[in-house]
């Protein structure tokens, strides 16, 4: 397991209960510490020369994937398996999939959700790439899922990270309209308990959702979010999907307008809101407000 942060750690340590032996690096020395607690960890990447076939899973962030495949390279042989569980961008998938195929070593890119649940869990595992590849690596995909049935082959290279890069992009929905709602449900006077609000949706009606179970975590665990900043950050998913749907002339408006809803939340004073109220005043008179 190349990448031992909240998941690359936490899928190792599953993998671990489930009988696997498990071997791991990542580029911290604290982070390289504190999972030797749990696996077997290397120093350096030198220590994957030794000649056996190898299944290496990356949980790293997108960004830095090509990099750790090119350090990788040297101590790849014929047969290996690399399977990258990051949310990386499909065609960059692609095209590291016949980058290593050249060498005889087969590319699996693997969406991977459920968050710091799935190592008690299980998780939910979308797989592109070679199928023989995946049917050799197939008892990991099985011990890793939900309920040893939360996985999928799902297609040649690219399919995987794409079938993840829909998934967030229908989060990124999915999240927006809960908070919407709830906004609403806090501002109607009635002085609602969001928290039992919350408890009460996912008893039974027709919007219960794990989300909505995370919805009523949030109130547990940071009240009326007063101490919570109103920022939200995008880590490339979302605006993919939209580029896609873009590209293939798809309307994904919810998506869309979920996606900029992140980047209004990161505006603290919006040059768009003050040129709104600018033009009122200049058509209107209206009143403007000054700082």
């Amino acid at each position: 397991m190349i990448g031992l942060g909240r998941m690359g750690l936490g899928m190792s340590k599953r993998l671990v209960k489930k009988g696997h032996q498990v071997i791991g690096y990542d580029v911290g020395t604290q982070t390289r510490e504190k999972a030797k607690e749990h696996i077997g960890v290397i120093e350096s990447l030198e220590a994957l020369r030794e000649e056996v076939q190898k299944v290496i899973w990356l949980m790293v962030p997108h960004v830095a994937v090509d990099e750790v495949i090119q350090s990788l390279k040297p101590y790849l042989k014929e047969g290996d398996i690399v399977i990258d569980g990051g949310n990386s961008y499909y065609k960059d998938s692609q095209r590291r999939a016949e980058s290593l195929k050249a060498m005889g070593v087969y590319f699996l890119d693997t969406g991977v959700s459920g968050g710091v649940y799935g190592e008690e869990l299980g998780y939910c595992l979308m797989v592109g790439g070679e199928r023989s590849a995946f049917e050799r690596a197939e008892e990991l995909f099985r011990d890793l899922s939900y309920e040893g049935v939360g996985y999928a082959y799902l297609g040649p290279s690219g399919a995987g990270h794409f079938a993840k890069m829909v998934h967030n992009g229908i989060e990124y929905a999915f999240m927006q309209a809960i908070g919407e709602g709830f906004e609403l449900l806090k501002e109607s006077g009635f002085g609602y308990d969001l928290k039992e609000v919350a408890r009460i949706y996912n008893t039974g009606s027709v919007i219960r959702s794990w989300l909505m179970e995370l919805t009523q975590k949030v109130f547990e665990d940071f009240g009326n979010l007063e101490a919570l900043k109103p920022y939200v950050e995008d880590t490339g998913e979302g605006r993919w999907t939209v580029e896609e749907a873009i590209n293939r002339a798809v309307p994904v408006p919810t998506i869309a307008e979920a996606l900029f809803a992140r980047f209004r939340s990161r505006q603290e004073k919006s040059f768009r809101d003050r040129l709104l109220a600018g033009l009122r005043y200049e058509f209107g008179r209206h009143e403007v407000k000054r700082e």
